[in-house]
């Protein structure tokens, strides 16, 4: 251990990062995966159809998305905790504004624009690359798995906390009081202080190299192609379940409660899935892994429409898919990593997960869109099914060694 190390206060090493920054994505995933709450009781109350709801969350989705790439440069220049804190205001402002909605446009800009924003400066790639250039070489895929882990129980710890809040009092003041869970974040961001989070272990592969050489590189890369374009499906999945199950359940005559556990189901199960791919990432191919993740949500999904609904199918259902749920994260994170090097892990993670969200805003807004125009969810199942075989596919293929480069010349 170096002298540096010995003396750096508890506050900042690896440990206190690692949870710091799980807590953060634990408020940030927790709030948003409550949203799906509040889509019928808002509607009921304003008259707006269901595309109007699903657009700003859609619209949350990609604008998170495309903010990410600079929130995760600006933390590797800047320092983390900034952007963590930016974050937490953001989140804080997006909840005000979807407070006191009463058009679609104030809706929009704070569910959409504000929220996204701050998704992408706390929520992800940001504390994922912390964590990366925090964590030892033989740890760092489990400590993403953990973070990804914390993300989940912030379904069935905050998820719940959003249903008694509506049914206590209404949907307004239910997101003021959710304001409480975004200036935790803000908390959560001192640990993550400064440039460097941790001191370096080892040459890097990046470390010799710019962000705009490290960009080309990537995007001379087939694999790191095959991952972006697969990472779509995540998205896809994920952002149209949490969104319209609660809706799809209540359809099929299931009570209103359902939604709340059932999401709560998906977050419990989630933990373990994320934290044991973190795992299993450190022994096994991740790439390999990833494409039995991607058949097995296809399987799952599959089995989900073809049976009749009851309690005991969306019991199965969301234990189920909640093991496969953000299992993709850390091992998709840490492929990147491992074929790139740390140094510039948030901002080349952060264009990959822009293809998630890209499939985010497709999942939620065509649910929308499709409801609305036929009343049925039916075919963007099936396109969950389909798009998760591709994925599968694009996957296997994956040249996952590390890059090889030529050290400087002395």
């Amino acid at each position: 251990m170096s002298a540096a190390a010995e003396h750096r206060p508890f506050w900042r090493s690896p440990t206190a990062i690692l949870w710091a920054g799980s807590l953060a994505v634990l408020m940030a995933f927790g709030v948003r995966a409550s949203f799906g709450l509040f889509q019928k009781p808002m509607i009921a109350d304003l008259g707006w159809g269901r595309e109007t709801f699903a657009f700003a969350m859609a619209l949350q989705n990609i604008l998170w998305g495309a903010f990410q790439p600079f929130a995760a440069a600006a933390a590797e220049k800047w320092g983390t905790a900034r952007i963590v804190v930016l974050g937490g205001i953001l989140y804080a402002s997006g909840l005000y504004l979807m407070a006191i909605s009463m058009d679609p446009m104030t809706f929009h800009l704070g569910a959409g624009v504000l929220i996204g924003m701050a998704q992408s400066a706390c929520a992800l790639a940001v504390v994922l690359g912390a964590v990366g250039r925090a964590m030892p070489d033989h740890k760092r895929t489990k400590g993403l798995g953990i973070v990804m882990a914390a993300g989940a129980a912030g379904q069935f710890t905050v998820v719940p906390v959003g249903h008694v809040l509506i049914a206590g009092f209404d949907w307004s003041t239910a997101y003021l009081l959710m304001i409480v869970f975004a200036m935790i974040i803000v908390v959560c961001a001192f640990p993550l202080t400064g440039k460097a989070d941790a001191p370096k272990k080892a040459v890097e592969p990046t470390d010799n190299m710019t962000l705009s050489e490290t960009l080309r590189e990537a995007g001379t890369h087939r694999g790191y192609w095959l991952l972006t374009i697969g990472f779509f499906v995540c998205g896809f999945h994920v952002a149209f379940v949490g969104i319209h199950l609660p809706a799809y359940l209540t359809d099929l005559g299931m009570p209103a409660a359902t939604g709340a556990w059932s999401l709560m189901l998906i977050g419990i199960f989630n933990v373990f899935g994320s934290f044991y791919a973190g795992v299993l990432g450190n022994k096994w191919r991740k790439k390999n892994l990833l494409s039995y993740l991607y058949l097995a949500r296809s399987a799952v999904i599959l089995a989900f429409i073809l049976t009749p609904i009851s309690t005991v199918s969306v019991v199965l259902f969301s234990s189920a898919l909640g093991i496969l749920w953000l299992s993709t994260v850390p091992l998709t994170s840490g492929l990147v990593a491992q074929i790139f090097g740390t140094q510039y892990m948030g901002t080349l993670f952060s264009i990959v997960f822009f293809s998630h969200q890209i499939g985010s805003f497709l999942g939620i807004w065509l649910g929308g869109y499709l409801f609305d125009a036929f009343g049925t969810y039916m075919p963007v199942w099936w396109a969950g099914v389909a798009l998760g075989v591709i994925a599968a596919a694009l996957h296997w293929p994956i040249n996952d060694r590390q890059v090889v480069r030529l050290a400087p010349a002395e």
